[in-house]
Order: C-alpha cells, then structure tokens, then sequence
C-alpha cells in the first residue's frame, strides 16, 4: 500500500527543536493545536479543491514504467539537496572557498558599530532562502510527474500534493520568512552576554577577535549554518515523502 504523504510539520521538525533550544522560540505547540491551525488555513473553496483532487472519477493514468524513471528522480533529489547543503556549508568557509553566497564576517579595520550590525546576515539568509526556493521547488514539480505516470495511485497522490501546495505555499513562505528575525533574536542575546562579560586585558575587544574560536560572533554563524539545514530539512520534507511513495509503488510491483 502506499504510503500517505506528510505534510510540512513545522512543530515536529529538527528545526523546532533547535529554535527552542536556543531560547528564541517557546516550545512546540501540540499537535492537535497545530491541526486546528491547519483547519482554519484550509477554507471552503481549498477543501472543494482537495476533494477534487481526491476524487475517484478524476482521469487516471495507466500503471507502468513512468516516463521520469525512479532513478532519474532519485539522482535528481540527491543533486539538489547536495547542491543546496554544499552552498550553506561552503558559504560559512572563512578563507579559501569562493562561493555565490558568502557568509558576513568584519573585515579588518571595521567599525564595532558597522560589526554588530545584523543586516549582512538577514540579507544571507534570505538569499539562501531564495536559493532553497528556486531549487526545491521544481524538484517537487518533476517528482508529481513520475508520480502521476507510475500508477493510478500516486497520481491521486500527486494531485493531492499539488492541491496542498497551492493551498499552503504562501502561508508556509510566510512563517520561513520569520526565521531570520528569530535569528536577530540570538545574535542579540549573544551579543548582550558578550558585552556583560569581563573583557580579557591580554586581547583588546575588537571585531575579529569575535570570529576567533569561543568568539561570541563565530558561534551566532555556527548556529545559523545549523539552523539553515534544518530549514532545508523542513523544505525537502515534501518532496521526501514523494520520493518513498515513489519507491515503495516499485518496490510493491516486484515483490
């Protein structure tokens, strides 16, 4: 039998629990809350569209070898999740790694005002969002059209992740585009405790200094690289869940 797809559980999530381990965010609402919350985003005219897409009438396609083989798709979603987990890793790279979005870190001679100006890391954030977007997305597209030529089954299923998407897209890209002012949060926490410690006499307290290991700035970047797979995490969940429905249709076939 194949299995049902999950949707996108922000409360469950890897990313949740990082959050609220970092004091940014309260804990996790339960889950009966989160499908209540659910309810209230799926309207009238959203439920006619699931339903339609649930409908045993709707055309059904003919099972078989899918024009998009299993393997293309599979090569296809380890592509690019390794693309976007090299980005994120290799844009934290402090010397020695060009990448196309680089990590904010002070330069020499900069400021203490200009250094703990957040700016630099929301803009890198949302560019890494932005790049998450752009990829995930038409992944997802291309695993509903091997979907929707294996069996009549997960073409039903493709349908239904189609109706979900259009439905939720815009509100989850809402709730991703809080993370990085949950993330101000800690840079601000961070900072506060830094400037309440007892400075060293042996090193003057200036920007490059934070960057050092046990530097209050290179922990904020570590956290934010974790905090930026977890959300890729979060973004793939979909198109995961795809994917093993996918596997588990061929799978059933040749047993």
């Amino acid at each position: 039998m194949t299995r049902p797809l999950t949707r996108t559980n922000f409360n469950s999530s890897k990313l949740i629990c990082i959050l609220t381990d970092l004091s940014i965010l309260e804990a996790a609402e339960s889950g009966s809350a989160f499908a209540e919350k659910l309810g209230l985003w799926v309207g009238f005219a959203d439920a006619i569209t699931l339903c339609s897409a649930q409908s045993p009438n709707s055309e059904r396609a003919q099972s078989g070898v899918p024009t998009i083989s299993k393997s293309a798709v599979g090569e296809e979603f380890a592509r690019v999740r390794a693309n976007l987990v090299q980005s994120i890793i290799q844009s934290t790279a402090t010397k020695g790694v060009r990448t196309r979005i680089a990590r904010p870190s002070p330069k020499p001679g900069m400021s203490v005002e200009d250094a703990i100006a957040y700016g630099p890391y929301r803009r890198y954030h949302l560019a890494h969002q932005r790049d998450m977007e752009l990829s995930v997305r038409p992944l997802r597209v291309k695993l509903r059209e091997a979907l929707s030529v294996a069996s009549p089954a997960l073409k039903q299923l493709a349908a239904i992740d189609s109706a979900f998407d259009g439905i939720l897209s815009d509100r989850e890209s809402k709730l991703f585009s809080t993370l990085p002012s949950l993330l101000e949060k800690r840079f601000a926490q961070l900072l506060a405790a830094h400037q309440q410690s007892p400075l060293d006499a042996r090193n003057a307290d200036t920007p490059d200094v934070w960057m050092k290991p046990g530097g209050w700035l290179a922990r904020f970047c570590a956290e934010l690289e974790t905090v930026l797979l977890a959300e890729l995490d979060v973004r793939l969940q979909p198109a995961v869940g795809l994917m093993e429905a996918l596997n588990n249709e061929i799978e059933n076939k040749n047993e």
